[in-house]
C-alpha cells in the first residue's frame, strides 16, 4: 500500500488532539514509515512573522498575513513548504508528479523575492509514522483515505477542507459514525 499523494482524513472518534478533525496530505509512504502535513490546522504564526523569525526579507506584501500551518507534532520547529515541483531547491522531495515538499531555506528566500512557487502551503512540523504504524491505525478505522485533490490544499478555505476532503469520497461528515465497528 502506498498512500503518497493521498489524504488521510481523521474519523470522528479520533482521540488524539493532534489529529482530531485533521486532513493530512501524505508526502511519503513506504514500508519504513510515512510522512504527511496537516493541511487544515492554521497556527497563530503568519508568513510575515515566520520571515521575521528567520531573518528573511518578504517583498510580497500580499503574503505577509497568510497563515503558517501546524503540519503535525513532529519537529514542530522545522519548516516545510508544499508547492509545485517545477522549482529546483536544495532539499526537495517530489510527491507524485504535481507537488514537491521542500525543507531548505532557499525555498523561503525564493518566496520572499517573489520568484518562488505561487501555490504553496507552509507548515511547521509534520505528521510521521514508523513502519507499519499507519497500516495498524488504518486497520483500526482511525482514518479514511482518498486520492488527494490539489484544490483542497490550495483553493478551498481552511475551515472547509475537512468537508471537502470527505466529499471526494462522495459522502459528507454527517454520514460518519463516531464509533468504528468491525464485521
Amino acid at each position: 500500500m502506498d498512500l503518497t499523494d493521498h489524504f488521510l482524513i481523521s474519523m470522528p472518534a479520533m482521540q488524539d488532539p493532534n489529529f482530531s478533525g485533521a486532513v493530512i496530505y501524505m508526502c511519503e509512504h513506504t514500508e519504513k514509515g510515512a510522512l504527511g502535513l496537516v493541511i487544515n490546522r492554521p497556527s497563530t504564526l503568519t508568513i510575515g512573522g515566520l520571515f521575521s523569525k528567520v531573518d528573511l526579507d518578504l517583498q510580497i506584501e500580499v503574503l505577509r498575513d497568510e497563515v503558517v500551518f501546524v503540519g503535525g507534532p513532529v519537529q514542530n520547529e522545522r519548516g516545510f513548504v508544499l508547492h509545485q515541483p517545477q522549482f529546483a531547491f536544495n532539499s526537495s522531495l517530489k510527491v507524485g508528479g504535481e507537488r514537491a515538499l521542500t525543507t531548505s531555506r532557499d525555498v523561503l528566500e525564493s518566496i520572499g523575492r517573489g520568484d518562488g512557487p505561487h501555490q504553496m502551503l507552509i507548515s511547521l512540523g509534520y505528521s510521521g509514522w514508523s513502519g507499519g504504524q499507519l497500516e495498524k491505525e488504518l486497520a483500526e478505522n482511525a482514518w479514511l483515505t482518498v486520492k488527494a485533490d490539489p484544490r483542497v490544499i490550495f483553493d478551498i478555505p481552511v475551515e472547509e477542507r475537512y468537508s471537502a476532503a470527505i466529499g471526494l469520497l462522495g459522502i459528507s461528515p454527517a454520514q460518519l459514525a463516531s464509533i468504528a465497528g468491525h464485521a
